[in-house]
């Protein structure tokens, strides 16, 4: 590849990557316009109408035959079961908290959420961490322990979405599926459900209260290029950027979420809560500080 293409590659997963984000961080504002409908029928819409646009957009690329290798196998089919668990509970979370006007809880869980992939590897994985990374894992533990404290329990939407969405990324690290089949898979799997209960409860229950159905089932459909759109971005701009300038741009969807809580949903911003951003932000220059390094010996070793 020339270095004319290699800056073309480079910019155009920089600019999808940083769409992505974006995307990910205005997502309360789209689920605030649904607001008038129950939770889990607004999820089972977004399963509905994602499993429909994921599947028209692998049609349209011709990549619909990537998921068939994975239905063979059990166990790959069983790592997908659970990755469709843990992503069906941060979405349940995710909309429940929007809906009850908690998106600071939901932009600290995804400050943490770095946090909490180094935590899992720890434990899960084995994996050893240096002094600067622990140094970031205790930072976060003190602002999570400040929360709990000053608001007189603990953090638990923030922590079942840092969470939930840390499993995730671990279950699907083990099946070999890119991340629009994968997404595919999993919603096709909830499919039966979502209509089940579409079909037993009524596709909009409760109704708005303004009655304005048309406006409302268009914003519906819309679960499914809302959902998929960014996930797609993401994978083109994970396949052509380092892991550290990727690392990097994970902190713009939060900090999209932070903003719009405080200066537009007019949540309160209480002194605890500022404390423990503020120690969240320091523990997240820390954990970039140190990957930025290792990045940069890397490179350095490779050239050495």
């Amino acid at each position: 590849m020339t270095n004319d293409n290699a800056a073309r590659e480079a910019k155009l997963g920089g600019i999808s990557a940083i769409s992505a984000y974006v995307l990910w961080g205005v997502f309360p504002l789209y689920f605030k316009l649904v607001g008038d409908i129950n939770v889990y029928t607004i999820i089972a819409h977004r399963v509905v109408w994602s499993a429909l646009f994921v599947a028209l957009f692998l049609l349209a690329v011709n990549r619909i035959k990537e998921i068939l290798p994975v239905f063979s196998s059990k166990k790959s089919m069983g790592w997908l079961a659970l990755s469709t668990l843990t992503i069906t509970i941060n979405w349940t979370i995710f909309v429940w908290a929007i809906d009850n006007n908690q998106v600071l809880a939901v932009s600290f869980g995804y400050f943490i959420n770095p946090l909490v992939n180094v935590l899992l590897g720890m434990v899960l994985l084995g994996e050893r961490q240096n002094k600067l990374q622990a140094l970031a894992i205790g930072i976060a533990l003190v602002a999570v322990a400040i929360q709990a404290f000053g608001l007189g329990g603990l953090p638990w939407i923030s922590l079942a979405l840092a969470f939930s969405f840390a499993f995730y990324g671990y279950f699907r690290k083990t099946v070999a599926v890119g991340a629009a089949p994968g997404l595919l898979i999993e919603t096709m799997l909830l499919v039966p459900f979502a209509i089940g209960f579409l079909f037993w409860f009524g596709p909009l229950n409760p109704l708005p209260s303004n009655g304005g159905t048309l406006p409302l089932w268009a914003l519906l459909m819309l679960c499914g290029p809302v959902t998929a759109v960014p996930l797609i971005l993401f994978a083109i701009g994970a396949r052509r950027l380092r892991l550290t300038t990727i690392g990097i741009f994970q902190y713009i969807a939060p900090s999209i979420q932070f903003v719009l809580a405080v200066w537009l949903l007019g949540e309160e911003l209480s002194q605890t809560r500022l404390i423990s951003f503020i120690l969240i932000w320091v523990s997240l220059v820390v954990f970039t500080y140190d990957s930025i390094s290792k990045n940069a010996q890397a490179k350095r070793e490779k050239l050495a």
